[in-house]
């Protein structure tokens, strides 16, 4: 068992705020709370988050003086890495910073040129996957000083009591449509372009049979014409999409689905309760997430495809970036070449044809993920990098 450790959780992702980096850290903590004294320092949703970073700094300060026996500190992403640039010359102790992915290739030139080079500063990178890790050392992290973490999964996901003739019940009953002999597929997430939602409409979708429908599970956002869009230049549109998690890929979906052939295979629910996104995933028959590669952007681990699994949802995903991390191919899901749409289309077609094999498939996949991805393992993870640097700086 490990030593007993002091450790300083900085972090402003965190809930009630939903999302996969939420999670992670939430999690995290929790996990590590069980064997180590925790303090922590997170943003929940009490104050503005401007706030919460005006006072970081002092509130820093005051924690490390109040507890002279932290171990270590660490810092649940890039943007609390910027505001904290400060922390290696005021203490000795060993600062972490983990990356998740956007936070590395942010399409920022001054961003990019003078803040990601300064990350080497802190004595280790902890990434989670290895595409993340990669794009760490191309900006000049010592090799030696990134580690690959890849995130866990909550396995109560599993032990998730669906009630799936309800669901269809209420689900026909919103939406108008009769899902007997449908082949459902369901995608969960932001309508962000690297998801590649409009590429799978555009490409794919049309060569799949006319007993199919796409669920997309997500916020939608219908006013084309917000009011940044109108006075902020285009050129930096782009980077403030990223950074708020803007849905920039929403409109050319909204567009596609003026296709009236298309619309009646494709249901947006918008943003639901995670108890029915969990009856989703149940009744569906498969999950994809078809993600293509835009500059600076990435998508760091997959979160979603491991509760998609858990749900004994086979999962077909892109074989790009840190998706491989979460989705092993043939292991816990399918994996394909990214913007291949003859492939994507034949795959899809093959699997859903045998729904017996796919019942199989789903709940080998399942144990696959139970067995290798879990909070407990990730944050054993994190504890051995701790002891590492803190035996060593």
């Amino acid at each position: 068992m490990n030593k007993k450790r002091t450790i300083l959780f900085i972090s402003h992702k965190y809930p009630p705020a939903i999302g996969g980096m939420e999670t992670q850290s939430y999690e995290l903590i929790q996990q590590a709370e069980q064997n180590h004294t925790i303090h922590k320092l997170v943003y929940t949703g009490n104050e503005s988050r401007v706030v919460f970073f005006t006072q970081l700094k002092k509130r820093i300060k005051k924690i490390l003086n109040q507890h002279p026996d932290i171990d270590v500190i660490h810092l649940n992403d890039g943007l609390m890495g910027l505001f904290t640039l400060w922390l290696k010359k005021y203490t000795k102790v060993p600062v972490i910073i983990t990356f998740h992915g956007l936070d590395l290739v942010f399409p920022n030139s001054w961003y990019q040129h003078f803040i990601t080079q300064k990350y080497n500063q802190y004595d280790a990178a902890i990434c989670v996957s290895r595409a993340t890790a990669a794009e760490c050392v191309k900006r000049n992290f010592p090799k030696q000083k990134v580690f690959v973490v890849p995130n866990g999964v909550n396995h109560q996901i599993a032990e998730f009591e669906a009630q799936p003739q309800k669901f269809k019940a209420q689900f026909e009953k919103e939406y108008g449509i009769n899902l007997d002999g449908k082949k459902i597929i369901t995608t969960l997430g932001r309508a962000v372009q690297r998801k590649g939602y409009s590429w799978f409409l555009k490409n794919v979708l049309p060569q799949l049979g006319d007993d199919v429908l796409l669920v997309m599970m997500g916020p939608i956002v219908t006013n084309k014409k917000t009011i940044w869009k109108k006075v902020i230049p285009s050129a930096f549109q782009k980077q403030i999409e990223l950074a708020s998690g803007g849905l920039n890929d929403q409109e050319q979906i909204t567009d596609l689905l003026q296709d009236t052939a298309l619309k009646s295979k494709v249901i947006q629910t918008g943003k639901l309760p995670y108890n029915q996104v969990l009856e989703m995933l149940s009744i569906a028959d498969l999950f994809v997430m078809p993600n293509i590669k835009k500059w600076g952007d990435a998508e760091g681990f997959g979160l979603v495809a491991l509760e998609a699994s858990l749900r004994k949802t086979v999962v077909v995903a892109s074989n790009l970036e840190g998706i491989p991390d979460a989705i092993q191919d043939g292991k816990n899901g399918i994996l394909l070449k990214s913007e291949d749409a003859q492939s994507w289309a034949q795959n899809i077609n093959n699997l859903l044809k045998d729904k017996l094999n796919l019942k199989q498939m789903g709940e080998q996949f399942q144990q696959f993920t139970l067995q290798n991805y879990s909070w407990k393992k990730m944050t054993q993870q994190y504890i051995q990098v701790f002891d590492k640097l803190i035996n060593t700086v």
